[in-house]
């Protein structure tokens, strides 16, 4: 719960810097917030017991968008303090996930959780942290990371398809294919990119499939919260693999 509430506090101090100062294109990506997110807060604190700041979503979805350019030196001070507590806290949850994977893998620790979730959160993790690291050595991403930046995506696109497949009921045979669908035609993709010279066709083919998996993901999210799908996913969990689809093509549509 430590994490959990401290990174809680540094997004509500990073959402009140963020009025007039985040990009058009971030706000209306739905990688912030979708329509299902503070339905999905709602079920997943009452099915879990885990206390969630709805205020934090509230406060988001009122956002405006960027007025000006312009450095304002201020602004840039709290950046880096925003900045630094993240790599704080990053160092330390990465530590706590490379433990609980390690105990996980050498049958020390059991957890409901795939072994292949933690190493996927565990990446996440750590992009963030090398994102941030290179904004606050430079100013900017490293060009490097960024090219890889397809490639990291789309695995996590494959990852998610294989979780939801794992997480359905049984019975849920058209979208457990459908899932699987997916998981296969991603794979194909990172297959692909290894191998073809040119990067725009695949990062073309990469943004129609993250479009119709997202597409799948929003019916599964609004499924979920009616209660018309059956399986062991929370509500929170399926509009969070949304945000992500929404902000992998943002970034595809750069």
């Amino acid at each position: 719960m430590h994490y959990k509430a401290e990174f809680e506090a540094l997004l509500s101090r990073t959402v009140a810097l963020s009025n007039e100062v985040v990009g058009c294109d971030v706000l209306n990506s739905g990688e912030i917030v979708t329509p299902f997110t503070a339905a999905a807060e709602q079920q997943t604190e009452c099915f879990t017991g885990i206390p969630i700041n709805k205020g934090i979503t509230a406060r988001e979805k009122l956002l405006r968008p960027a007025i000006c350019e312009s450095a304002n030196p201020r602004m840039n001070r709290q950046v880096q303090q925003i900045n630094q507590t993240a790599l704080r806290l990053l160092n330390g949850l990465i530590d706590l996930k490379e433990r609980i994977l390690s105990n996980v893998l050498s049958c020390r620790m059991f957890t409901m959780n795939y072994p292949l979730l933690l190493e996927h959160i565990l990446r996440e993790a750590k992009l963030y942290r090398e994102y941030v690291c290179c904004l606050e050595n430079d100013g900017d991403l490293d060009p490097q990371a960024m090219g890889r930046m397809e490639q990291f995506w789309n695995q996590i696109m494959m990852e998610h398809a294989l979780f939801i497949r794992g997480l359905l009921d049984p019975s849920e045979n058209e979208l457990i294919e459908t899932a699987d669908s997916f998981a296969n035609d991603f794979n194909t993709l990172l297959a692909r990119a290894r191998v073809v010279q040119d990067k725009t066709i695949v990062r073309k083919e990469s943004l129609l499939e993250t479009q119709q998996f997202r597409d799948f993901k929003e019916a599964g999210v609004k499924g979920i919260e009616e209660c018309r799908i059956r399986s062991i996913i929370l509500p929170l969990l399926a509009d969070h693999v949304l945000r992500e689809a929404n902000h992998y093509i943002r970034l595809l549509c750069e």
